[in-house]
């Protein structure tokens, strides 16, 4: 069931068969949610933490004049709010993207691997830590990255996260998001961002259409975004 989920945590560093255990006994149950569904609502008061086995998963934050940003997509493998274990409540929401099932992992039982199980207890730090990495690489795209590129570092970010967990080829991925939830992301119109793919598809680049990226010149596509995945620190990572 969280099989996905531990070939993130190895590719970084060696999880044992107690740690193993103990990670598959903090799931509680396993629920599924229609694409569109908020799963967690800000403010919401929080015993377990999601972790996302199947689909796409958006943190959100909605502005009082109807807009939303998506602050951060996760893919199968990830938990989506295990920052909520110590903060009890997240002060952003997280929405189905597309067609998810998810794991709860119960609070009481992060706690039980906290006091007993130290080296697993870094390896989720960790995890977090990473994810404040990818939000910093975000920040940097809607500040000061021009459209384009913010659009190609969206992909090329995609695509590395997405292979880690098996769910990319090398000549593209599926990513069934529209074209308004991309545009959430990246901080944009749904116009601009439909003439940004225009102009990524023109260069030869790469094309997203119907639910799949396919890419023509990927590392074309790394030169434009100036992308370097070290912020994902996939290499290996004794804690």
């Amino acid at each position: 069931m969280i099989e996905r989920h531990l070939l993130k945590l190895r590719l970084r560093d060696t999880i044992d068969a107690a740690e193993e255990a103990a990670l598959r006994g903090t799931i509680v149950d396993t629920v599924t949610h229609a694409a569109g569904r908020t799963i967690v609502r800000a403010g919401e008061e929080l015993n377990y933490s999601t972790l996302l086995l199947d689909g796409l998963i958006g943190r959100y934050k909605d502005l009082k004049n109807g807009q939303r940003q998506i602050t951060h997509v996760h893919v199968a493998g990830d938990f989506a709010d295990l920052h909520g274990f110590t903060l009890k409540r997240l002060d952003h929401s997280l929405l189905a993207l597309t067609p998810c099932t998810i794991a709860r992992a119960s609070h009481t039982r992060l706690r039980e691997i906290t006091e007993t199980l130290p080296h697993l207890t870094r390896i989720m730090w960790f995890s977090t830590n990473v994810d404040a990495a990818i939000h910093r690489e975000w920040e940097v795209s809607l500040g000061r990255r021009s459209a384009i590129q913010r659009a190609a570092h969206f992909f090329c970010e995609l695509h590395v996260r997405l292979g880690v967990v098996g769910l990319a080829e090398e000549n593209g991925y599926r990513l069934a998001i529209s074209q308004a939830e991309l545009a959430e992301c990246l901080g944009l119109t749904p116009v601009h961002v439909n003439r940004v793919l225009r102009e990524l598809r023109e260069r030869g680049l790469v094309e997203f259409r119907n639910g799949r990226v396919a890419f023509q010149d990927l590392p074309g596509l790394k030169r434009l975004a100036e992308f370097d995945p070290g912020y994902l620190y996939l290499d290996p990572h004794p804690l």
